[in-house]
């Protein structure tokens, strides 16, 4: 089958978008440079055609009405219309493309983003507010293209202004040097609205995504705060953090009038500034009444490229504002960053061997089932994050003689599944979220796991429906369907961290029972304090200080080591 070729408007996963929002800018215009300059080559003679139109106006008066010439009124008619269409069809064109290009810079902004979130993880939860990534997923992608959408009437402003300077300057030097001056005096004074616009934008998104993550947390903790009465608190906050955004709202809607009030202002000044002095000429007799005439339509098309370039400031701005949000989530670094293009290791399977923490002195040897205690739960929990990295850092844990921080994370995750102490569960039927091949391995892992309460809980089954994070459910139900879907992976190295911690003994004793036959043969880790866990396993380290003190069965140590005999039956000694 011939391979495909990539989408156009695509991101390849080789491209690299810059974390710093000019230079984002930058790098989104030079992927659809084309589509820029087909919209550029519309807008120009979109621009042009209406700038030529008081040149043509003005030859008629001078040459058909003023001449008594029919034939030459007729000719310069004809050439308004013929602009006419000219400006209809180019128009066509140049609005095809603004929208396009709109359109193709807002998807790429989008793509980059979801890659950044998806390769970030929960370190971009812990360095913006998740209210803030919210915002820019549903409002920053189409201000990111606003830009270039401006851009090609912008161009076609640039030039037709430009070309009615020259047109003035060859009539009239004081009118031309009116214009040539003036025109960009009017739009460099408006940096004195722009730049505070621009930080009350800012400050203004800030609160705003603040709101937001408000909202999304006390969602995600409605029942809690029922619980126990937080719902006038949370109304108290949220009210108080929503009369802020509406205040930054209200600072950011003065400036922005004020901008938009400059945009009817500044050229009307400059109409009448040149009307004037047009006029002046004319009673002087240094211009003809046709070029008066032409002069007064050049200052009424000039409103259009001065407005034009107004806006374009104004987008630039608003699309800036985005770029830096979108630029913070490129910046945030992963916990577990891949490997540079040309380190060194394997990127195959992991090779067989012992796994090592060094930091804490555990050895995983391969097929056996291991057990670590401690009297501090969080100090085994930490070897458990290291040994499948799903911690930061470089830990110095390996496999045999490979280091695991020279494999990529895909990599070590997809044979080193880690099971938290408090493992998540999605919305959705029950059959998707815990995965497998069939229904049959399901329902073994559901054994395994002993989990059929949990199944039976729901209406339809494996076809049932798991509310939010399975709320409908039991602690130890959602415990145990976490189990059943962490052993459907059938990962090589499988990390339980407390993984009965939520249900009563009998049931505690069947689990136990039931995993280390399941997992017979296959390299398994267990974080707990259960005796009835650690007695099924082969090696149990007690670990103390963040530090091995003690190896050996669970018998053997609760005979000969007193330390671990106080934390698995927490301090009744027999």
């Amino acid at each position: 089958m011939p391979k495909r070729p990539p989408w156009q408007y695509g991101v390849q996963p080789e491209d690299l978008a810059p974390a710093d929002a000019d230079r984002l800018l930058v790098w989104l215009a030079r992927r659809q440079w084309r589509s820029l300059l087909a919209g550029a080559c519309f807008g120009i003679p979109w621009m042009l055609s209406v700038a030529l139109v008081p040149a043509v106006v003005g030859r008629a008066v001078d040459d058909g009405i003023v001449a008594h010439d029919a034939r030459a009124l007729v000719l310069w008619s004809l050439a308004v219309l013929g602009l006419a269409g000219l400006s209809a069809s180019a128009g066509n064109g140049r609005h095809w493309f603004a929208v396009k290009n709109w359109l193709v810079s807002a998807f790429r902004s989008g793509v980059v983003a979801d890659r950044a979130v998806r390769r970030a993880g929960p370190a971009l939860t812990r360095s913006m507010p998740a209210g803030e990534v919210l915002a820019s997923f549903t409002s920053d992608f189409g201000r990111m293209g606003h830009t270039f959408d401006v851009f090609a009437r912008f161009i076609g402003a640039v030039v037709s202004f430009v070309v009615v300077a020259v047109i003035l300057l060859r009539g009239s030097v004081l009118l031309g040097l009116v214009m040539l001056l003036g025109g960009p005096l009017l739009v460099a004074s408006l940096a004195f609205v722009m730049r505070p616009l621009q930080r009350r934008q800012s400050a203004q998104r800030e609160e705003a995504g603040r709101l937001t993550a408000l909202g999304a947390d006390t969602v995600s903790g409605l029942r809690v705060l029922r619980g126990i009465g937080g719902e006038e608190s949370f109304l108290t906050r949220y009210r108080a953090q929503s009369q802020t955004v509406r205040r930054a709202g209200i600072r950011v809607a003065g400036t922005q009038a004020t901008l938009d009030s400059a945009q009817v202002l500044l050229p009307g000044v400059f109409v009448l500034v040149v009307t004037g002095v047009g006029a002046h000429l004319a009673v002087a007799g240094e211009i003809s009444p046709g070029q008066l005439v032409a002069y007064y339509g050049y200052t009424a098309f000039l409103t259009i490229p001065l407005q034009t370039a107004v806006e374009m400031a104004d987008k630039l701005i608003t699309t800036r504002v985005a770029a830096r949000r979108v630029a913070r989530i490129l910046a945030t670094e992963p916990d577990h960053p891949d490997r540079p293009a040309g380190a060194t290791g394997t990127a195959g399977p992991l090779p067989e061997g012992v796994l090592t923490d060094p930091t804490s002195g555990v050895r995983v040897e391969p097929g056996v089932l291991t057990a670590l205690v401690s009297a501090r739960p969080e100090e085994t929990a930490a070897v458990a994050a290291r040994l499948g990295r799903t911690v930061g850092g470089r830990h110095g844990v390996t496999w045999g003689a490979t280091p695991l921080d020279e494999l990529p994370v895909a990599v070590v995750r997809s044979h080193i599944l880690v099971s938290e102490a408090d493992p998540r569960l999605f919305s959705g039927p029950l059959r998707r979220e815990l995965g497998g091949t069939d229904d049959g391995h399901r329902r073994a892992a559901l054994e395994v796991a002993d989990a059929a309460d949990a199944l039976a809980a729901l209406d339809e089954g494996l076809d049932g429906e798991l509310e939010e994070r399975g709320r409908s459910l039991s602690g130890g139900q959602r415990q145990r369907l976490a189990l059943a879907r962490a052993l459907l992976r059938d990962p090589a190295v499988l990390v339980l961290v407390e993984p009965t911690s939520a249900v009563d003994a009998h049931t505690e004793a069947r689990v136990a029972e039931r995993l280390a036959e399941h997992r017979k043969g296959r390299t398994t880790v267990v974080v707990t304090a259960s005796p009835l866990l650690l007695d099924r396993a082969d090696v149990v380290h007690l670990v103390q200080d963040g530090r091995v003190v003690a190896t050996g069965s669970h018998r053997e140590l609760s005979r000969t080591v007193s330390a671990y005999r106080a934390v698995v039956v927490r301090g009744e000694e027999g």
